[in-house]
């Protein structure tokens, strides 16, 4: 399987392709998209663009995207809704399935908390993927999200058997189990607006 994940910004947005059969998985491309410091329409027809191109060009069968954080100030997630909302427009033109991730879901599927600093999610990407090169961080977070929707669709894990106490869950499966992926299509979107509305 190849998942795309996506770290969507206005200014920079993190792209990280990786392939992996839910054992093991490789990082096939990774990067930063600098949208520079021109008007909002400007930099997010850029960002389409830019993004356009590389579904086109390496073709995943999913992308995952990582969500708002809901602390941040409310004209920053206005403005990082406009990019994720170009990067969900471009999957959907692909016609590819698109996955929404909240960060601390992401942290916790591969460090032991969801409130691990950058510097240890990049680690554990790092490992995960077999890396020795420092990536941008803006690429290192998107390949964290590909790698959590790999992780979360594979079936029941080896990592997570093998970490078993006493017979339990451990407390990465818990956490897994406790925020299932949300997958975003059109026609959903649709009926989760006309839900609201009742």
């Amino acid at each position: 399987m190849r998942v795309l994940g996506i770290d969507p910004g206005s200014r920079i947005t993190g792209f990280g392709l990786i392939e992996g059969d839910g054992r093991s998985c490789r990082a096939v491309a990774t990067g930063a998209i600098r949208l520079g410091g021109g008007p909002l329409a400007e930099r997010l027809l850029a960002l389409h663009e830019a993004l356009s191109a590389l579904l086109s060009e390496h073709e995943p069968g999913v992308v995952a995207i990582e969500g708002i954080f809901s602390q941040r100030a409310p004209r920053s997630a206005l403005i990082l809704g406009h990019a994720r909302g170009v990067a969900m427009l471009c999957a959907a033109q692909a016609e590819l399935p698109i996955y929404e991730y909240p960060p601390a879901t992401v942290k916790r599927s591969l460090t032991s908390g969801g409130a691990a600093s950058k510097g240890g999610v990049a680690r554990a990407v790092a490992m995960v993927l077999g890396l020795r090169e420092t990536l941008a961080v803006d690429a290192t977070d998107a390949l964290a999200v590909a790698i959590c929707h790999l992780s979360r669709t594979r079936g029941p894990s080896s990592r997570a058997v093998a970490s078993q106490v006493d017979g339990k869950p451990s407390a990465w499966t818990r956490a897994l189990a406790a925020s299932p992926p949300r997958r975003q299509t059109p026609q959903n979107a649709l009926l989760e607006l006309a839900a609201r509305r009742r």
